[in-house]
């Protein structure tokens, strides 16, 4: 098991930008997926963006061109970059990792072990 911890989030205007860290502890990221998901209110909870121990990304369409998801292996975090972010970008985004898995399965929440609290992230118009 792996814990996971997320910071970064914010009140940003719409075109900002902010920087989302996922650290863990009690191992290390090797070997492992580690994916960020959001829920906005009275909304699911639904995929963002994930990066394989492999250094593979993958985004949901709707983040396309403007996050970047990035893995720092000596710090043991990864890092998803928002740029241009819109009001609908509104939403705790949670951090979650899952060994060994494979990229099929990598939108799946449901296929993540291991979640961190989440971090607050607010759009303004």
């Amino acid at each position: 098991q792996v814990q996971l911890v997320e910071s970064g989030g914010g009140l940003v205007q719409v075109g900002g930008s902010l920087r989302l860290s996922c650290a863990a502890s009690g191992r290390t990221f090797s070997g492992y997926a580690v994916g960020w998901f959001r829920q906005a209110p009275g909304m699911e909870r639904v995929f963002v963006a994930a990066n394989m121990w492999t250094d593979s990304t993958y985004y949901a369409d709707s983040v396309k061109g403007r996050f970047t998801i990035s893995r720092d292996n000596a710090k043991n975090t990864v890092y998803l970059q928002m740029n241009s972010l819109k009001p609908e970008d509104t939403a705790v985004y949670y951090c979650a990792a899952s060994f060994g898995l494979g990229h099929a399965m990598i939108s799946r929440e449901d296929k993540y072990d291991d979640w961190g609290q989440g971090t607050q992230v607010t759009v303004s118009s």
